[in-house]
C-alpha cells in the first residue's frame, strides 16, 4: 500500500466487509447511521436487521442504502446470532442504530485488525456526555472486567461495548448463546477463552440523538451481568465453584461434628442422632460437589478444544 493511498477503497481492496446493525425503534437514528458507516467505509456493505419494530426503521433504513432484513425472535443476541450465521464476509463490523458510535473510526479498527492479523477490535468508548455512559453501566462494567481479568489472566478496558470488528474465523466459530445484551459479554468470553488475539483502539462514545430512546433498563441489565458473572465463574472454573460450595459443607459437616465428637468420646453415646444425620449429609454434599467439579473441569477442557479446533478451520484475515 502506497503512502499517498489513504481511500477506505485502497486500504480495503479485495476484501469484502460487512457493516451489521441490529436495530429496535431506530427510526430517528438509523438513517444516518447508514450514511456514516457507508461514508467511512464505501466498499462495505451496510446491513440492518430489523428486531420487530414498532416504528418506520425498515423504511428508513432502506431509502439510507442499507440491506435490511427482519428477525422476530426478540433480544439483541438472537439478532446477532442471525446475523452471524447469514452474513458472508472477510470482516465484519458490528456497532448499533443508535448513532452513538463514531463510524469515522471504523477504517482505523479494520486496518489493525487486518496488519496485526487479529481475530477481534473492541472499539472501547470514551464519552464527553455524562448522559452518553451511565454510572450503573459503568458499574457493572467495571465488575464483568475484574471478573474476566481473575478468571482468564486478561480481559478489555471496555467489556461491554457494541463497537467491534471482527474476522470470520472469530464469527464462523462463534456459537451464539445469549438471547439479550449479554451478548456482548459472551463476544468477550468467546475471545478470551480461546486465547484469541485481539486489541482495542479507544472511540468516541455520543449521546443518544434527541428523540431516541435506549432499550437498557439500569436494574433489569444489571441482574443480568450479574448473573452473566455467576454463570461465568461455573462454566468456566467449574473446580472453583463447585469445590468452593463443597467446602462450605464440609465445614458446616466439621463444626457441627466437633461437639459430637467430644461426647463421643466421654460418654460412648451419641444422644444428638438429628445433628449426626445432618453431619453425614453434609459430608456427602460437599463431597459431591467437589467431584462434580472435577468432572465438569474436563467437560469444559473438552468443548474449549471442540471450538478452538472449529476456530481454526476458518482462514486468518488477509494482510
Amino acid at each position: 500500500m502506497s503512502p499517498q493511498d489513504t481511500t477506505g477503497a485502497g486500504r480495503f481492496s479485495g476484501l469484502k466487509i460487512a457493516v451489521l446493525l441490529p436495530c429496535y425503534n431506530e427510526e430517528v437514528a438509523i438513517g444516518r447511521t447508514v450514511a456514516a458507516f457507508q461514508a467511512a467505509l464505501p466498499e462495505a456493505t451496510v446491513y440492518v436487521y430489523d428486531n420487530n419494530s414498532r416504528d418506520r426503521t425498515c423504511e428508513v433504513a432502506a431509502e439510507a442504502g442499507a440491506v435490511v432484513r427482519s428477525e422476530r425472535m426478540q433480544g439483541k443476541g438472537n439478532v446477532v446470532r442471525r446475523m452471524f450465521a447469514d452474513v458472508e464476509a472477510d470482516i465484519y463490523v458490528l456497532s448499533d442504530g443508535d448513532l452513538t458510535y463514531d463510524a469515522d473510526a471504523a477504517p482505523q479498527l479494520v486496518e489493525r485488525l487486518i496488519e496485526e492479523q487479529l481475530d477481534m477490535v473492541v472499539g472501547a468508548r470514551k464519552s464527553e456526555v455524562e448522559l452518553a455512559y451511565r454510572r450503573g453501566h459503568r458499574f457493572g462494567n467495571a465488575m464483568l472486567t475484574g471478573m474476566l481479568a481473575q478468571l482468564f489472566g486478561r480481559s478489555f478496558t471496555d467489556i461491554l461495548s457494541g463497537y467491534r470488528v471482527f474476522s470470520r474465523r472469530f464469527v464462523k466459530s462463534f456459537p451464539v448463546l445469549s438471547a439479550g445484551f449479554e451478548i456482548e459479554t459472551e463476544i468477550s468470553i468467546h475471545a478470551l477463552e480461546l486465547r484469541m488475539p485481539v486489541s482495542e483502539i479507544v472511540t468516541n462514545y455520543a449521546a443518544r440523538p434527541e428523540g431516541s430512546t435506549s432499550k437498557l433498563s439500569t436494574y433489569r441489565d444489571g441482574w443480568r451481568i450479574l448473573r452473566t458473572i455467576v454463570n461465568l465463574f461455573r462454566i468456566e472454573r467449574p473446580v472453583l465453584f463447585f469445590g468452593a460450595l463443597g467446602g462450605i459443607a464440609i465445614l458446616l459437616a466439621v463444626l457441627l461434628a466437633i461437639p459430637l465428637a467430644i461426647t463421643y468420646a466421654q460418654t460412648g453415646l451419641v444422644p444428638r442422632l438429628p445433628t449426626a444425620v445432618l453431619v453425614t449429609g453434609l459430608t456427602i454434599v460437599g463431597l459431591l460437589n467437589l467431584f462434580t467439579g472435577l468432572i465438569l473441569d474436563t467437560v469444559v477442557r473438552g468443548r474449549r478444544e471442540i471450538r478452538r479446533l472449529a476456530y481454526l478451520g476458518v482462514p486468518a484475515p488477509r494482510a
